[in-house]
């Protein structure tokens, strides 16, 4: 199966595939102390970065969608990605088969609203062309995450210990109105 992941615009963000000359950018986005404290805590090393450069690709082909890159306007850059996955973190049968939400956005771009504009285009992409529940795993001390999730209509439906770490688990049954 040859799927084409799709390209979408926003005012001042491209989401669009992982190219093979992302590599050395995704992996160093993921090897930033202040990207992965409320993910999973340890900086990414090249191999681990490599295996999850290279599921981003596998998602699209076996489930018609994954992440997509985040390319900055003003600067061509790679800065971060967004998008959905599936992953059995053996927390729940019903949570387990619920496309995920994650996304990553370099800490110097924080607070300028670059990670709600591409969110929020990934989430509309998705309710058009995939629909039905999401769901995401966010650490409760990341308050710009929850706020996000929150405006995007996820509710708290669980909190939890995963992976030796404080953790909400958020659903969103359907698109929010209004």
């Amino acid at each position: 199966m040859n799927r084409t992941v799709p390209t979408i615009n926003t005012a001042r963000l491209t989401l669009r595939a992982m190219r093979p000359g992302d590599f050395d950018r995704f992996a160093e986005i993921w090897a930033m102390p202040a990207v992965v404290r409320h993910i999973d805590g340890a900086p990414r090393d090249r191999a681990k970065s490599w295996d999850q450069f290279l599921r981003n690709e596998g998602h699209w082909q076996m489930t018609g969608f994954g992440q997509w890159a985040i390319e900055d306007h003003a600067t061509k850059d790679m800065v971060g990605q967004v998008g959905f996955f599936l992953k059995d973190r053996g927390l729940e049968a019903e949570w387990d088969r619920v496309p995920e939400a994650g996304w990553v956005l370099v800490p110097d771009l924080h607070g300028q609203g670059l990670g709600r504009e591409a969110v929020r285009a990934a989430h509309e992409w998705f309710d058009r062309v995939i629909t039905g529940p999401t769901a995401c795993l966010i650490h409760p001390e990341n308050a710009a995450s929850l706020r996000l999730a929150e405006r995007l209509g996820y509710s708290t439906v669980n909190t939890l210990t995963y992976c030796d770490a404080p953790a909400c688990m958020l659903l969103r049954k359907s698109v929010p109105q209004g």
